[in-house]
């Protein structure tokens, strides 16, 4: 019987290949995954196409296991602008939240 795969299981996996390609560090992110350094790599071999696809899309950034100067600090830029574009959403929330009474 083949088997079943678990969707949510499944979004753990990429989100940790995802991790694992943004950083370069795969050592590190299996040790904080709390898996084997050859289960992360049997999971880039499954998902990474499908995780580069969806990182070009968002335009992530990935970085090399060797970064660049440059490309250090592409991602800081990135890192800062998705920083700021959260920071922004979370005082509208907290404005809109403000001007909502509750109801019970």
């Amino acid at each position: 019987m083949p088997k079943r795969k678990i969707e949510v299981l499944e979004e753990v996996k990429k989100n940790y290949v995802r991790l694992a390609l943004e950083s370069g560090n795969y050592t590190t992110i299996a040790r904080n995954a709390g898996i084997s350094r050859p289960t992360l790599s049997k999971w880039i071999k499954e998902y990474e196409e499908e995780v580069r696809e969806e990182m070009e899309d968002s335009d992530v950034v990935s970085l090399p296991i060797d970064p660049t100067k440059e490309e250090l600090k592409a991602k800081y830029e990135q890192a800062i602008k998705l920083l700021g574009e959260k920071e922004l959403e979370n005082a509208m929330l907290r404005n809109l939240l403000k001007k909502t009474p509750f109801r019970s």
